[in-house]
């Protein structure tokens, strides 16, 4: 009879961490993007301009994060919505 060890795999708890992080950074670039289409004022659009380009800045750098740590989970992260970014 053979006998052995069955190797368990636990979730890398850090990239579970930087995979939820990346869901919230996309929410607040939705958020960001309609109170873009919302602002009237010329003051608050240069806001929400400087807004976007911190959360996609922000959504930039937990995409590298994520690749880094897992290249083949990427593959997991589901993109919502509009929240397209470049």
């Amino acid at each position: 009879m053979k006998t052995g060890f069955v190797k368990k795999s636990y979730p890398d708890k850090e990239l579970l961490t930087l995979m939820a992080e990346l869901q919230t950074a996309q929410g607040d670039l939705s958020l960001a993007y309609r109170q873009f289409d919302q602002a009237v004022d010329p003051e608050l659009v240069e806001s929400c301009v400087y807004q976007i380009s911190a959360v996609k800045a922000r959504c930039n750098y937990l995409i590298r994060a994520i690749k880094e740590r897992s290249p083949e989970s990427f593959a997991a992260v589901r993109l919502e919505g509009d929240a397209v970014w470049t």
